[in-house]
Order: structure tokens, then sequence, then C-alpha cells
């Protein structure tokens, strides 16, 4: 061979540019190893040998594959069983202690937020009426008494408060004072809640087999807007467990701009409280807490587990009610909840009560809040007035839930109103200071509405209800009871689903109360507070449809044991009542308002049992399935262009959770995601040519391009012919993201359903 150093055109160059080559595809294979190792995390990795293949961290309002995540798990759980030595026994010990560590972390914290938003609302909300000459920082609760937060010292209250001041004297500047620092209070809520607008990168799910088409001066597809601290968040938190990504709205900015709208936004006395903000705050917390943990933060379906232990801590905190709590994560809340979660919850809700109860904010040094003790029991007489108060919550919290609908799809729908929501905030906060100022009862925040309609007048005189309640006309107290139900109602209406935190629990205990303590008046035998208790509880299940949850709050809220069995008759006759007007409760309303593609396998059922469909119902238009569909040559490769114009037309839909499907022969190979089938062709195939040929079937040869480690290839499949009610619990009870469609007889794929397209179908079920 000749000398390297004195070679001519005759020299042979082939042995030194294989050579060359040799380098440049292990210098690319290196390359590709890197982009894959900064995306996928090592658990991920550990999958690409198996049947199952790899995934990417979910992309922003996707759907969640909870059988890939539980086969991830039981990789990561192997892994560590697998070690040996004290080391092993260590990292053992530690695995299984990580659940209950976050879970009492997420107790503590809840706590602790909770009680800053708790002492600094309490402020806030007296600066209406006055101000403490003492302590400008101080209510006038802690002005007036000894109870101060962080202290165990017992009340005493007094008959005089020297140290507290009103603004004026006079009743009409009073009246102004009043409004003016409530639209005040308004509009620094909902411009707070304004910094956490966030366009969604999808557009509407219903369009997804309609190729879009572009009109001039068309800006392409818009993604839907919505304020993350906005609400309660609770219909949002129901998708993200159902196995939902809603992009950012757990993040430390929402948490801490949520606590502050929510001081805000409940001192200006609209008919709305903080408990279902509390519970977005606590998910929070969960979130934050379980992104140290790799166990949760790399893993959804774990994650979402941890979560539904931390919206536990929310009601805990919220009515100092720990079992109900957990109660309300159970039966409200979550989709996904065995019993390990069941037990974390239990932990985490007590954590947070024990922490809540230290740090004392109220000053009363107990967790119970509207604390009674009526020392007299009810007779059978009075079952028939608890079934009452029943049908009248059930017929409030239908006519709310319709009246909510229709206010929020008709009004603010209003291009001003849409565009500017502060606006929207600065006339409800006006009318609810117009309308609840006069009444001695309303004027007050929602928890001493409470507090006051509870209370049991026998032998005591002091206070405002009382007082009334001993004179011997009462016809203008009365009045007042009807004027608070009439304002509660009509208020509550109009302020569910501003864009500022918001609850739906303290106005509707106050309309119950309200109602309660009016039919208290004809029924002397026992104390019209617990008929405002009762009526409470009836009203807030008519509106939520809480039953067993909602039963434990209220005897913790209270302490009221006694009257277990006349809150449970009241509940059931409410929520029997209010089935009957409106199937769907305030909660699933606000997620068809919102557009959250939440699949309830309840509902669902009951809708579908009513069709006679089958599956071949939901198998997408032919031309879909020619685009979504790749065709698999014997040797297992396609070129890039094909997937690169396959990726194209699925980008189009803006599905974003849609994917391929890949044939041979008309049979099922499997299925390739389309955020897998984007990271593949855009950051690893970045080092191949366009015409260059992908694997994605079989065994992987030197130099190629490889995306079968991202291709899952045990896709589920059910037959054309199934029964509806079939697909709806498979999707229901397995968490699947898509499911394949197969023709009978042949076993051919005909079809592929994804989860957005069943709850889009389903949805359209109902009108």
């Amino acid at each position: 061979m000749p000398d390297v150093q004195h070679a001519s055109e005759r020299t042979h160059l082939l042995p030194y540019a294989a050579h060359d080559r040799r380098l440049s595809v292990v210098q690319r294979e290196n390359d590709v190893e890197s982009t894959i190792s900064t995306h996928v995390s090592k658990e991920e990795q550990l999958l690409s040998a198996t049947a199952i293949g790899e995934r990417l961290p979910y992309n922003d309002y996707t759907t969640i594959d909870w059988l890939h995540d539980l086969v991830k798990d039981s990789f990561r759980s192997r892994s560590i069983r697998a070690q040996r030595g004290i080391r092993g026994t260590l990292a053992s010990a530690l695995e299984s202690g990580q659940g209950w560590i976050a879970a009492a972390l997420i107790g503590v914290l809840t706590a602790c937020v909770a009680f800053c938003v708790d002492v600094a609302e309490a402020t806030v909300s007296d600066w209406k009426l006055g101000y403490c000459s003492a302590n400008i920082l101080s209510n006038r609760e802690t002005c007036c008494t000894n109870r101060h937060p962080l202290s165990t010292t017992k009340a005493n209250l007094g008959e005089s408060c020297s140290d507290w001041h009103m603004w004026t004297e006079d009743y009409w500047k009073a009246f102004a004072i009043f409004v003016g620092f409530a639209l005040a209070f308004g509009i620094i809520s909902s411009s707070f809640t304004m910094l956490t607008k966030s366009t969604l990168p999808t557009a509407a799910p219903g369009h997804g087999d309609k190729p879009q088409s572009v009109q001039a001066g068309d800006q392409g597809l818009v993604g839907k807007s919505m304020y993350l601290a906005a609400g309660s968040g609770i219909p949002e938190i129901k998708t993200i467990l159902s196995g939902f990504v809603i992009p950012h709205f757990l993040d430390l900015k929402v948490l801490v701009i949520k606590a502050i709208g929510a001081v805000f936004a409940v001192a200006t006395g609209m008919c709305l409280g903080k408990e279902g903000p509390f519970v977005h705050i606590s998910t929070c917390v969960a979130y934050l807490v379980g992104m140290f943990f790799p166990k949760y933060s790399e893993n959804g379906r774990k994650m979402r587990e941890l979560l539904s232990a931390g919206c536990s801590a929310g009601l805990s905190v919220a009515f100092g009610a720990p079992i109900g709590g957990v109660l309300f994560s159970y039966e409200e809340i979550s989709t996904y909840f065995p019993r390990k979660v069941l037990w974390r919850a239990f932990l985490c809700s007590l954590f947070a009560a024990m922490v809540l109860k230290a740090l004392n904010p109220t000053g009363t040094g107990k967790l119970v809040l509207f604390e009674t003790n009526y020392g007299i029991s009810y007779s059978p007489v009075h079952y028939l007035i608890f079934v009452v108060l029943g049908i009248a919550g059930g017929l409030f919290g239908g006519v709310f839930c319709k009246a909510n609908f229709l206010w929020s799809k008709k009004f603010r729908k209003y291009p001003i109103i849409k565009q500017y929501p502060v606006f929207e905030v600065f006339l409800v906060v006006l009318a609810t200071g117009l309308l609840q100022y006069p009444n001695p009862m309303t004027r007050e925040p929602g928890d001493t509405i409470i507090k006051n309609l509870l209370t049991d007048c026998r032998g005591v005189n002091e206070g405002w209800v009382c007082q009334q309640e001993g004179k011997d006309d009462t016809a203008r107290y009365v009045g007042w009871l009807i004027y608070g139900t009439l304002v509660k109602l009509v208020l509550t209406v109009i302020t569910f689903g501003c864009k500022v935190p918001s609850g739906i629990i303290i106005p509707a205990l106050d309309a119950g109360a309200f109602f309660g303590r009016l039919v208290g008046q004809w029924v002397t035998t026992i104390s019209p507070g617990v008929f405002a208790m009762v009526g409470a509880a009836a009203f807030l299940a008519g509106v939520s449809r809480m039953t067993i949850s909602l039963c434990v709050i209220m005897f913790e809220l209270t302490g009221e044991l006694e009257y277990i069995v006349p809150h449970m008759i009241a509940i059931l006759v409410a929520k029997w009542v209010a089935d009957a007007l409106e199937k769907d409760g305030v909660y699933d309303l606000a997620q068809t308002v919102l557009g959250h593609p939440f699949l309830d396998a309840d509902h669902s059922m009951n809708l579908v049992q009513g069709t006679q469909e089958l599956v071949e119902r939901l198998i997408p238009p032919k031309q879909t399935m020619q685009d979504i569909t790749v065709d698999v040559p014997k040797d297992n490769k396609v070129t890039k262009r094909i997937l690169e114009e396959k990726l194209d037309q699925l980008k189009e839909r803006g599905l974003m959770d849609a994917g391929l499907v890949l044939v041979q022969d008309g049979m099922l190979q499997g299925y390739l995601a389309e955020g897998e089938l984007d990271f593949g062709l855009n950051d690893v195939g970045k080092h191949w040519e366009y015409t260059s040929r992908i694997r994605l079937l079989g065994h992987v040869e030197e130099g190629d391009l490889d995306l079968s480690m991202f291709v899952d290839r045990t896709p589920l499949t059910i037959c054309a012919k199934a029964p509806m009610e079939y697909l709806v619990e498979m999707f229901g009870k397995l968490g699947l993201r898509y499911l394949c469609v197969v023709e009978e007889g042949s076993g051919k794929l005909v079809g592929v359903v994804i989860k957005k397209r069943l709850v889009v179908w389903l949805e359209s079920l109902k009108h």
C-alpha cells in the first residue's frame, strides 16, 4: 500500500473514508445519547428495552398514561430493592417513608400559609369599619379582647373598647367609606389575579378531526386563556387529578398570588369565601413539596397520589375539620384514591390541624370555628322541619347552579366584561356593598355571619341577633332575615366565577343559616340556631352535592355530635331535590364553563347507558385515519420526510396528545405519541439528513436513526362492535390516553379513540 505521505490520485482512499464515517457514526450516536439523557429520566431509559417504550415528560394540557407510570414506578421500586448492604437497607427505608414525610411537610406548610391568610384577612376586612389605635395591624376582635394569634390566652370579651375607633359615627359617611374600601380591595385582588393569566397552547378539542382552515388575516390557532389564581381552583384540581396536565397551575407564583388575592377578595365582603382557595393553596404546596422527591416529580401517577393527600389539608385548615378534609378529598376531588392515599391524607390533615391549633389564628385556642352548645335535643316531630330545610336547600342549589351557569354563559360573554375582568369585579363589589351594608347582619364578614346566626339566645341578651329576638315585635328582624336570604342568593349567583380567588362554601352556608334562622322564628320548642345550622348544611349540599364529607365537616365545625341525624336528613333531601333540578353540581358546571376535559366515570356511564351506541361511533373520519396511520414496510423503516409530514398534520389538528398508529399489512404494531415523535424528529433527528430512513420497529442496527424506543408496542385494543360502556369503563378505570379500535373478525386496525375525543362526545350528549 502506498505511503500516506506520498499518496497520489491513484491511491485507494476507501479505508480512510470508512474510518472517518465510523468516527462520524460514533460521534452522532454520542450526540443522540446526550440529547436523550437530558430529556428523558433514568427510569424512562430503563424502559427503552421493554415493549411499552420510553416517554418524555408530559406536554402541557395532555393526558398522562396511568398504566405506563405504574410500570415505571415498578422498575424504580425493583431497582431500589435490588441494592444490597446497609446502603440498600437505607434506600429501602427512605423509599417507604417518603410518602409519609412529604404528607407531614404538606400539612405543616399549608397550616403556616393558612395562618398568614386568616390573620391578614381579619385585619384588612375590619378596615372597612374602623381601625385599632393601639395597633393598626390588629383586627377589631384582637384590639378589643385578649385574643391574640400565637397565644392560648382565653378570650375575655369586654363591654367597651376604647382602642377601636370607627371612621365616623355618621351613617351615610360610614356607608360611603365601607363601599370605598370594598372597591379598593376588590380592585387590588383582581389586579393581582390578572398577573396569572395563561394561554393554554391548544385548540378546542372538538375540532381535532377537522383541519383548521386559516382565513386571510388569521394568526393561526389560538389557545384559550385562563387566570390561574381565579375562582376556587377546585374544578381545575379535579381535572388535574383525573390525569390531565394544566401548565403552571400549581406553581409557587400562583400560590403566593392566590393567598394575597384571597385576603383582599374576602375583605371586600363579596359573597365568597377563602375555603375553596385553601384547597388550591394546599395542592400547590403538595406539588412544590413533591418536586423535591424524584419518586413523585418524575411520575405523573405518583404525583397525583400526593396531590390527593394534599387536598385534604386545605379543608382541614379552612374549617378546623381534619376528618372532613380527608373525606372531602375522597368524595369530591379525587378520581384515584387507593387506601395508601387515604392514610397519607389522614396524616397530612392531622399535621395541618395540629400546627394550625398551635398557631391559633383566631385567638381562641380551639380548632372548632363555630362552637355551639344548645344543650337540648330534638324530637321526632322536628324531622319534618329538617326535611323542609332540605327541600329549600335543594331548591336553592338547583336554582343557583342553573342561574350561575347562564350568568357565566351570557353576561360574561359581553366584550367589555370579557376583556376587562377587573371592571366586572368593580361592579359586583359595588352591588355587594350597596345591598349588604343596610342590613346589620350582612354587613359582617361571611364567617362572622354564620357565627352570629348559630347563636343560642336562650337566657342570653348579648349580640344584635339575641337583642332582636328578645323584642316583642320582631317583624323588622324577620324582614332582615328574608332580605339576607334573597340577597345572598342573588349576589352569590353573580359573584361565583369572578376573576378573584373565591369559594362557594361560606356563601352557601350563609344563605342556609339565614333561611334556617328564619324558619326557627316559628318553632319555639328548640333554639333557632339549630335550624340555622341544619339549613346551612342543606343549602351547601344543594349547591355542591357533597354528602358524607359535608355531614362530618358540619359536626367538626360546630362540635354538635347530637345533630348528626338532622344533618343527614337535610343533606340527603337537598341532594335529591337539587339533582332533580340540575344533575351537575356547581364544580361540574364550572368545569363545563371553563372547558376542561374532565372524564367523570359515573356521570359518563349514566349518559352512555341511554344511547345504545357502539364504539365504532367514535372512529375518526377516513381522512384522519390516513393522516395518523403509518404503513411500516417489512424492513421496519420509513423516510424522515413522511414522519415530518405526519407530525405537521398532527400539530395542525391541535390536539396535543394524539399520535401515529403503526401498522403492517393492516395489523396494529404500535403507537407513537405526538410528543415523542416531535422530540425524535426535531431533537434526535437533527443529526440526520432529511432523506434518512427512520427505524420504528425491530432490532436496531448501527447508524440507524432509531425511534423504536419511543414506540408503545403493547397498545390496548377494543372491537369496533363493542358497546360504548366498554370504552367508557376502560378509559375511566385504567386511565388510558388512547384506545385502538379493531375490526370485528379480522382484527385489523380501523380507528383510534383518544381521551379528549371521548370527553367531547360525552359533553355533546348533555345537550
